[in-house]
């Protein structure tokens, strides 16, 4: 029978660094994987590019990102944080880059780049990788992990990471058996729910504009004419709805505020400018065309492609000159460019979610070492926990810190 000092499970980012610094820290370390490659979510991350991390160097500023249970993050962030993983990954050849927000990305070769790194990391680091391999059960014997029974037989090891995943992506392996197999060893489960997703609208107009990005915009989310959050950055429209970061770090907000009534979002094209020197600026426009059609008018405002949406949702007969507008006319385009309001029909599930909300309760973990307080030699790591943060690399990180940091505590010091 072999024995292992350390099996983990769930070759994602935190289970493939608890596995890599494990085995460098002198461990003999057995990585159990679901798929036949680890990684999956990995090459699916910021569209293959992979936002690996966030440039904010500030422990405290970043786990604050995580809101009030942040905090519990920070022993984590000062082991392992984001100079640490670009020095990891420069270390090994890949320049990164830091981009707009923050954002820290491969400067070249994306996410297959990254994919590629990790598994020299394990294979150089002396793991033992076995991948299509499907974890049946956890065997406890006096309240420790003994063994894993699995699609490929048993294995024995002193102690366990649990670092499989939430539920989001399903795909890539990410089915929900860690929060079992917690749930069967005495923790406690925050309610799970999808985080950082897509919305979908009302209007069936979005496939229209679903092939371009919304830069620099403002988004809003209103129930019964209050606001209640908003964002600046970047957003796209899908065919079901809108996209992009801010509507993603909005999404939480929009489902609870649906679970209250109806709900809108309200759209700001050009949140630099007032909407009374917007209408200044648009009486110019039409000043400067005067005797040609409106159609023609929006040129200097708008993308191509949004000016036919626009002259639609205006109402204005797409002929009428421009010296004959009226000003309910133009007021009723100044709202598109500055209040464009879009109607939430829901906000989309685990299929479509970039991370998981909820997970094993961080009062079942010491957060020191990322520890079981329930089962002596079980270790949590990563989406598996009850924290998650908004989009700019903060989650990745967050799987990254706590690999490493599990990972000085599985393996006792040598000598």
């Amino acid at each position: 029978m072999e024995k292992f000092d350390v099996i983990v499970i769930g070759g994602g980012p935190a289970g493939i660094f608890a596995a890599g610094f494990a085995a460098q820290g002198g461990g003999r370390v057995l990585l159990l994987e679901k798929n036949r490659h680890c990684g999956a979510k990995i090459l699916i991350t910021g569209k293959g590019r992979c936002n690996l991390t966030h440039d904010e160097a500030d422990p405290h500023k970043f786990a604050a990102q995580f809101g009030p249970n942040g905090k519990a993050l920070l022993t984590a962030l000062y082991a392992f944080g984001p100079r640490d993983l670009v020095n990891f990954f420069e270390q090994r050849g890949l320049q990164l880059q830091v981009e707009r927000g923050g954002r820290i990305f491969p400067a070249t070769g994306g996410a297959k780049e990254v994919q590629k790194v990790l598994e020299r990391f394990l294979a150089e680091s002396g793991v033992t990788l076995v991948t299509d391999c499907r974890v049946k059960r956890l065997t406890r014997e006096d309240e420790r992990i003994v063994s894993v029974t699995t699609s490929r037989g048993e294995y024995f090891a002193d102690r366990f990471v649990l670092a499989t995943g939430g539920l989001s992506y399903p795909e890539t392996g990410c089915t929900g058996d860690g929060y079992r197999w917690a749930e069967q060893t005495g923790h406690r489960l925050v309610p799970t729910a999808p985080a950082l997703v897509p919305v979908r609208l009302s209007a069936d107009w979005t496939q229209e504009l679903s092939h371009f990005n919304l830069k620099n915009v403002q988004l809003s989310v209103c129930r019964d004419g209050k606001t209640i959050e908003e964002r600046f950055g970047e957003a796209f429209f899908t065919r079901s709805g809108i996209g992009g970061p801010i509507v993603l770090d909005l999404s939480a907000a929009i489902r609870e505020e649906l679970k209250k009534g109806k709900v809108s979002l309200l759209l700001d094209l050009k949140p630099a400018v007032t909407a009374d020197k917007f209408d200044k600026r648009l009486q110019r426009e039409f000043a400067g065309y005067n005797n040609r059609d409106f159609r023609n008018s929006l040129g200097n405002l708008l993308p191509k492609d949004m000016i036919p949406l626009f002259i639609r949702l205006s109402g204005i007969d797409p002929q009428k000159k421009c010296h004959s507008i009226s000003r309910p006319e133009r007021q009723r385009l100044l709202q598109l460019f500055k209040r464009l309001e879009l109607t939430v029909s829901g906000v989309e599930g685990f299929d479509k979610a970039i991370v998981t909300s909820g997970g094993v309760a961080l009062k079942d973990i010491d957060m020191r070492s990322m520890r079981s307080k329930k089962v002596e030699n079980l270790f949590l790591v990563g989406e598996l926990i009850d924290l998650d943060g908004p989009t700019g690399g903060f989650n990745l990180q967050l799987c990254w810190s706590t690999g490493y940091l599990a990972a000085r505590h599985l393996v006792p010091p040598q000598g």
